[in-house]
């Protein structure tokens, strides 16, 4: 509040300099009444000093910045498609960009197949038939709590400041403040790394068990939890469900 009183006294200390140097005998000495000219000249000089103080008051003081519209929570597919896409700009993670979106195209056309064999398969009514679709809705779950993990990185990425990290010898910083700084950036490569890697597991995890659904005639429910492939999903969303931030 207090920088924008002293934005209100400049503009009114500029307004009051040009009509002091326009209308002071001194200077230019315009006077009201001299000539149809001149009396204009007046007339819209000070016209215009007052729409411009009142704009100013307007501005500063009266008119309210609206509150900034909270982050829509990402809900459908497409809502995540997009919010990666939005920062395909980045050259520094164009690579890790294009990976993700891979990434959300492969894991719904195996979540599609995935439905598609099952209801094949099984009657939806079966036990076997929901243990399958409750672990594959874990796994994505776990998917799309990386991509969200990701993106919250993502968001406060500066790529101007890293590229001038990483011109080490072209900075003016002391060594300390470099290393502290690529330390962080460092950390936030690795995250993103593992992000990308756990979710790539994820759609290895489902053809796997794709493969195995395929390839029996029958299952008993029982053995269901003795597959590998259920087992090294539930042991990959063990490891990392609670660890994505």
């Amino acid at each position: 509040m207090k920088n924008k009183y002293v934005k209100l006294l400049a503009v009114m200390l500029g307004v009051s300099a040009v009509n002091i140097i326009v209308l002071s005998p001194g200077l230019l000495g315009l006077r009201y009444g001299e000539s149809p000219l001149t009396s204009a000249l007046v007339i819209t000089l000070l016209l215009t000093s007052l729409v411009a103080l009142l704009y100013a008051i307007y501005i500063l003081l009266i008119k309210t910045t609206p509150a900034a519209a909270p982050v829509k929570p990402l809900e459908t597919h497409e809502e995540y498609i997009m919010a990666v896409e939005q920062y395909k700009g980045i050259k520094t993670l164009k690579s890790e960009i294009d990976l993700s979106i891979s990434q959300l195209g492969r894991l719904q056309q195996r979540m599609l197949t995935l439905l598609g064999v099952l209801n094949q398969r099984f009657d939806p009514n079966e036990l076997t038939y929901k243990k399958f679709i409750s672990v594959a809705h874990e796994v994505e779950k776990l998917f799309y709590l990386n991509i969200r993990s990701m993106l919250n990185r993502i968001r406060l990425f500066d790529e101007a400041d890293y590229n001038s990290i990483q011109k080490q010898g072209k900075s003016s910083l002391p060594q300390r403040i470099i290393q502290e700084k690529q330390a962080v950036y460092d950390e936030f490569f690795s995250f993103i790394s593992g992000s990308l890697a756990t979710n790539e597991e994820i759609l290895l995890k489902l053809d796997k068990l794709l493969v195995e659904i395929s390839r029996l005639d029958s299952f008993d429910p029982a053995e269901i939890e003795n597959m590998q492939c259920m087992q090294e999903i539930d042991s990959l969303i063990k490891q990392t469900k609670f660890y994505r931030d």
